[in-house]
C-alpha cells in the first residue's frame, strides 16, 4: 500500500520541478563579470560627479600653472617677463637660439645627464646588493645591523656636511664629479629598505631550488632576484636620478670653484640669475633663465614618461603585498 501511495509522487516530482524551473530560472539576475573598474568607487550622483570633475581640474590646473607661467615667460621679452601673463603680448621665439649663445647650456645638461647615471646606477646596484643579503641571508644579529642601517636616515644632512667635505679634500678630489656620486656606491639607507620589502615579497622556493641546482650566492641575486625586482629597481633609479639631477647644495659646495663649463645644471641656472641680476650688474636678461630652466625641466619629464609603467607596477606590487 505504502508503496502504491509513494510511486505516484516520486513520477509527479521531476515533472514539477521541471514545471517551476523555467520560472525560477527567469528570476535570476544575470551575472556579471567583474572588471578591474569595479574595485574603484563611481559616484552615481550627478551632483558629487560634477563636484569631483570640479576638483579634479582645479587640482590640475594648481599644479600645471608653474609650467605654463615658465613655458610663457620663456616667450616673452625682457621687460615682459614678471607681468604674469599666460599668453605673451609679445612673442619671442628667438629666445630659445639666444639661450645657447648666451649659457654653456649643453655643458650644464651634460654634466648633469653624467652625474646622474652614475649617481642612480651606483645607488640602485648597490642599495640592491645590500638589501638582498638583508633578505636572504639568516645571520646573527641581523636585525641589530638592519635597524642601524635605518637608523642613519635620522641623521641629518647638516650634520655630517663638514665632515665628508674634509674627507673628499683629504682625498684630493675637490672640483670633481666623485663627491656627487662616489658614496653612492655604498648604498642609501632608505633604498636598501624598499629593496628588502620586495626582495622579502619573493618565494623562497625560488632560491633554495636554485641552491639545489648548484647555484651560486651571486647567481642567485643576479639571475633570480634582479629579473623579479625590475619594478623596485627602475623605483630607485628614477629617485635617485631626480634627486641628483636637482642636487644644487653639493653641486654648489664642490664644483663652485670650477670654471662655469663645469657647472651642472642648477648650479649652472642659479649662476645665471646672478649674472643678469641687476644688482649683480646685469641687464634683466631673465627670459634666457626662463628659457634654460623649461630646457631642463624636458629630461625628467621625458625620463618619467618611459618608466611611469614600473613606477605604477612597483607602487601596486608593494601594496598587494602590504
Amino acid at each position: 500500500m505504502s508503496s502504491s501511495i509513494s510511486t505516484p509522487i516520486t513520477q509527479a516530482q521531476p515533472a514539477a520541478a521541471a514545471a517551476i524551473e523555467p520560472d525560477a530560472v527567469k528570476k535570476l539576475p544575470p551575472k556579471k563579470a567583474r572588471s578591474n573598474d569595479d574595485n574603484f568607487h563611481r559616484p552615481r550622483s550627478p551632483i558629487t560627479r560634477v563636484i569631483l570633475y570640479v576638483l579634479l581640474i582645479g587640482f590640475s590646473a594648481l599644479f600645471m600653472y608653474p609650467f605654463l607661467w615658465l613655458l610663457a615667460a620663456s616667450l616673452k621679452p625682457k621687460g615682459q617677463v614678471f607681468d604674469n601673463l599666460l599668453i605673451p603680448r609679445t612673442f619671442m621665439p628667438e629666445n630659445y637660439v639666444e639661450v645657447w649663445n648666451q649659457l654653456p647650456l649643453l655643458n650644464w645638461m651634460f654634466n648633469s645627464v653624467a652625474i646622474a647615471l652614475l649617481a642612480a646606477t651606483a645607488v640602485a646596484i648597490s642599495s640592491s646588493l645590500v638589501a638582498f643579503g638583508f633578505a636572504y641571508f639568516k645571520f646573527p644579529g641581523r636585525k641589530i645591523l638592519f635597524a642601524l642601517v635605518i637608523g642613519t636616515m635620522m641623521l641629518p644632512g647638516a650634520v655630517t656636511m663638514i665632515p665628508v667635505y674634509l674627507i673628499w679634500k683629504e682625498i684630493g678630489l675637490l672640483g670633481t664629479w666623485a663627491p656627487l656620486f662616489a658614496a653612492n656606491l655604498f648604498g642609501s639607507a632608505f633604498y636598501i629598505f624598499l629593496q628588502r620589502q620586495f626582495f622579502l615579497g619573493l618565494p623562497r622556493e625560488l632560491f633554495e631550488a636554485a641552491r639545489i641546482d648548484g647555484a651560486s650566492y651571486w647567481g642567485l641575486f643576479w639571475r633570480i632576484a634582479m629579473p623579479l625586482s625590475i619594478p623596485s629597481f627602475v623605483i630607485v633609479f628614477l629617485f635617485e636620478f631626480q634627486a641628483s639631477w636637482n642636487n644644487l647644495q653639493s653641486a654648489l659646495i664642490y664644483l663652485n670653484a670650477g670654471g662655469v663649463e663645469d657647472f651642472t645644471a642648477p648650479l649652472g641656472i642659479a649662476y645665471a640669475m646672478t649674472r643678469y641680476s641687476p644688482t649683480a650688474g646685469g641687464q634683466g636678461d631673465y627670459q634666457y633663465v626662463m628659457v634654460a630652466s623649461l630646457i631642463v625641466t624636458l629630461p625628467m619629464l621625458i625620463l618619467f614618461a618611459f618608466g611611469q609603467r614600473y613606477f605604477i607596477e612597483g607602487i601596486a606590487s608593494q601594496g598587494r603585498k602590504g
